[in-house]
């Protein structure tokens, strides 16, 4: 890839990782070296878009940060200033498998949703992205994206939720909603 583009995937609608899963699917189709991290997913079993990545073959790396669990989901809350470490250390992580040369696509799976509770600086986030190779693509989901990575990014899709399923009390289903 001659020029890597940023684009976020960010609203309150369903989505946004499974956009950029299916970016990651047809990026390693296509041969390209596809890396994904996952941040505050700590804590619940690993979603299907995981599993099926663990089946289907492709050279696709994903790492899964199991330490960060967010406070709401949290016996007791708590738990913020080790949170924020292993952010910090999380994107330190990141940073060096780019910076390695070893990918042309990395997602950071929930990684808006960090900076905009507060809990990794949004500072740090633009400073990897002003470090990234020229030929990386980097993909940012979840919700309330911070409006300097908006302005900064090249593609900005948000997805709007004007019906779900939960709001009429059908629970998340296996396959379909993890």
């Amino acid at each position: 890839m001659k020029r890597g583009l940023i684009q976020i995937y960010t609203g309150d609608g369903k989505g946004k990782t499974t956009a950029a899963f299916g970016i990651a699917l047809r990026a390693a189709g296509r041969g390209l070296r596809v890396q994904i991290y996952q941040f505050l997913k700590g804590g619940s079993p690993p979603s299907g878009e995981v599993l099926a990545l663990d089946n289907c073959g492709l050279p696709i790396r994903w790492r899964r940060f199991d330490d960060q669990i967010p406070p709401m989901f949290r016996k007791g809350g708590g738990g913020e200033e080790e949170l924020r470490r292993s952010l910090r250390k999380a994107l330190e992580e990141v940073r060096e498998g780019v910076l390695g040369g070893q990918t042309d696509l990395v997602i950071l799976d929930e990684i808006n949703v960090a900076l905009a509770q507060g809990w990794l600086p949004v500072e740090s986030v633009l400073e990897f992205l002003q470090e990234c190779p020229e030929g990386v693509e980097v993909v940012l989901t979840g919700r309330g994206a911070p409006e300097c990575l908006l302005e900064r990014a090249h593609l900005v899709t948000e997805m709007r939720c004007i019906k779900h399923p939960f709001d009429q009390g059908v629970p998340a289903r296996r396959g379909i909603e993890f």
